[in-house]
């Protein structure tokens, strides 16, 4: 919560509507600008209840005075002429939760004022409006019975208050708060454990070799088998507005899950299984050009990844079956052979 006081103000009767003096503020926004303002009060009459001008007493009845023109409209303009709309800028929606200032007869025969102000802040979108802050301040003067403070200035002191502490914060957050980001970037790296343990990441420099195959050979036709896969891990920062999405990208293999007849311990059935492998990886880069080519937003480009994802894990299963359908598992060598040189150039066009 912020305070400010203001004691023994300019004397001057109340006997109108409230004008607010309309100056530039001293320091402008270089970050947003007021797009709309919202009058959300509970009670939406005048904004001050004053005691009578040299009469007061304990039983005086409070006399209601508003802005002129009404609080909404007031404030409106107050803000269009404090604060210029830089429409390149972010549009900010403010929202007047609470602006009231109350009068009350103290004891020692003087009276006390007190301001109460609450606005929120939210970013405007095309669609919606995200919630960045609030502010919550207040004001408190004492005035003698015959003498009237002019409200105007704390009125506005309280609004400038109120701007001048959102400009502080949007200065300090538009770098890193995901909520104010301009756009997003997404970037990729290969994830690797080290030392390895039951599972192998994808690395040329790390082929297959049968003391990989660890489990138990399963009753079957087939002379070998393995089950790699794809993933990834998502870490979202964001730099000087930018939305940085890393995704490290996991193209695994468990050994745990790999399977080898003695018979069929040779090197043209290690390559077999290597090429599983090898699909595998080529799946993963086209998954990384596709996700490269979308216009990722900042509002949702985690959708975009999750749906490429599930393309390519389909994809990945039909090019699996297509690769031993037409080799028949490695039996059909002059086949075999192709698909040999077919993965080889797609993985070389990725580097």
């Amino acid at each position: 919560m912020s305070l400010f006081f203001c004691q023994y103000l300019k004397a001057q009767k109340i006997t109108g509507s409230i004008v607010l003096n309309n100056d530039q503020l001293a320091v402008l926004p270089k970050e947003f600008y007021i797009a709309a303002v919202v009058d959300d009060r509970d009670d939406r009459n005048a904004v001050a209840w004053l005691l009578p001008f040299g009469t007061a007493t304990a039983t005086s009845a409070k006399y209601p005075v508003d802005l002129k023109g009404g609080t909404l409209a007031a404030i409106r303009q107050f803000i269009d002429v404090a604060m210029p709309a830089n429409k390149g800028l972010r549009p900010v929606v403010m929202h007047i939760k609470t602006f009231r200032l109350d009068e009350t007869l103290l004891p020692t025969g003087y009276v006390e004022g007190k301001l109460k102000v609450s606005l929120s802040f939210d970013l405007q979108k095309p669609d919606q409006l995200i919630y960045l802050t609030d502010y919550n301040g207040s004001a408190d003067y004492n005035r003698r019975v015959n003498q009237d403070v002019d409200v105007k200035v704390v009125l506005r002191r309280a609004l400038e208050y109120g701007l001048n502490n959102f400009n502080s914060w949007i200065n300090r957050e538009a770098a890193t708060n995901v909520k104010l980001a301009k756009g997003v970037k997404i970037y990729f790296t290969e994830y690797t454990e080290r030392p390895e343990g039951d599972t192998i990441y994808y690395s040329p420099q790390r082929p297959l070799q049968w003391a990989d195959f660890m489990a138990k050979p399963m009753i079957s036709r087939f002379g070998a088998s393995v089950l790699p896969g794809v993933g990834y891990n998502e870490d979202v920062t964001v730099d000087k507005g930018i939305v940085m999405v890393h995704l490290s990208m996991k193209v695994y293999l468990p050994k745990s899950a790999c399977w080898v007849k003695a018979d069929s311990r040779n090197g043209y059935s290690l390559n077999h299984e290597q090429r599983h492998f090898d699909i595998v990886k080529i799946i993963s880069e086209r998954f990384k050009q596709k996700l490269k080519a979308e216009k990722l937003t900042i509002d949702n480009y985690d959708g975009p990844i999750s749906v490429q994802y599930l393309e390519i894990l389909h994809e990945m299963n039909v090019m699996q079956d297509q690769y031993d359908g037409e080799t028949g598992h490695g039996m059909n060598t002059a086949i075999q052979q192709q698909w040999n040189e077919r993965i080889d150039k797609e993985l070389g066009s990725f580097k």
